[in-house]
């Protein structure tokens, strides 16, 4: 059982992995992002995922150096994005991407999308880095089984991530499973599907149940199903709010009822459709 934020979960390459971190996709470079990233640590996060997409990096490199936290306790994830792919490319968005964190090393870098014809040399580009020792941890997000397949079959390294959009509508059976069989950790991004499904029944009878909001009942479940969980938030209570999760666990019945909600409901674009 998860009980607390700084519980980890052991990856494929022996590196600890926080469950529970901050997301900051959206959140706006300066003042917003560094808001949402320092009540994260104060509150007792330690894990934080950007990417450069996301052009906050520099915001939330200034709030990790303002904390005084030190660095080992910490675990940072960036992504390198779509046009950013290749083997060269990639290497150098990286050391852009380090540089405007203000790190030495990144924790876990991820290819942000399966671009098709690129994501195998990119990936290359991230076992150099790994091997290298300018990354701790290497992965991919939005990948699916035929993605992983393809991947695992052209490179060395099996990926210690597959971040994925995950949450009860989108419950992602196959994939989890897939994973789960190759060593591969899930972490769910969008686990609260942009708070779309906060009216679901199932969920408010299990909240009222358990003297919690919706929010908490779903990044519950992500935790009682063995997954990573991310979300999303600038407002300080809410950051407080969605940590809330530590002190119940949801029973086996409750947790299948969670799952009985999938509709293969997607809020961002589907992998294959991003080639």
């Amino acid at each position: 059982m998860v009980h607390s934020l700084h519980d980890t979960v052991t990856l494929n390459n022996g590196v600890k992995m926080p469950w529970f971190g901050l997301g900051v996709y959206k959140a706006q470079d300066g003042k917003e992002v560094q808001q949402a990233v320092e009540t994260a640590l104060e509150v007792g996060y330690r894990s934080i995922d950007t990417a450069s997409f996301y052009q906050n990096e520099e915001g939330v490199g200034q709030s990790i150096k303002a904390s005084g936290l030190p660095r080992e306790s910490l675990f940072v994830t960036t992504k390198v994005w779509n046009d950013q792919q290749g083997y060269e490319e990639t290497l150098k968005a990286f050391e852009e991407s380090r540089k405007k964190l203000g790190l030495d090393y990144v924790d876990l870098y991820l290819v942000h999308w399966p671009i098709k014809g690129k994501y195998i040399e990119t990936y290359r580009a991230l076992e150099k880095l790994y091997q290298e020792g300018w990354v701790r941890a290497i992965g991919v997000s939005n990948f699916k089984e035929h993605h992983l397949d393809d991947l695992l079959s052209h490179t060395s390294i099996v990926p210690a991530v597959n971040q994925i959009e995950l949450h009860p509508r989108l419950t992602q059976e196959e994939v989890r499973a897939y994973c789960k069989e190759k060593g591969i950790q899930v972490e769910a991004w969008s686990p609260l599907m942009r708070a779309r499904l906060f009216e679901e029944p199932t969920l408010n009878q299990l909240a009222k149940k358990y003297g919690k909001t919706p929010a908490q009942i779903i990044l519950r479940w992500d935790l009682d199903r063995g997954i990573i969980t991310i979300p999303k938030s600038v407002t300080p209570s809410r950051i407080k709010e969605n940590a809330d999760v530590f002190d119940f666990r949801l029973t086996e019945d409750e947790l299948k009822l969670i799952d009985a909600l999938n509709q293969n409901e997607r809020t961002g674009m589907d992998p294959d459709k991003m080639s």
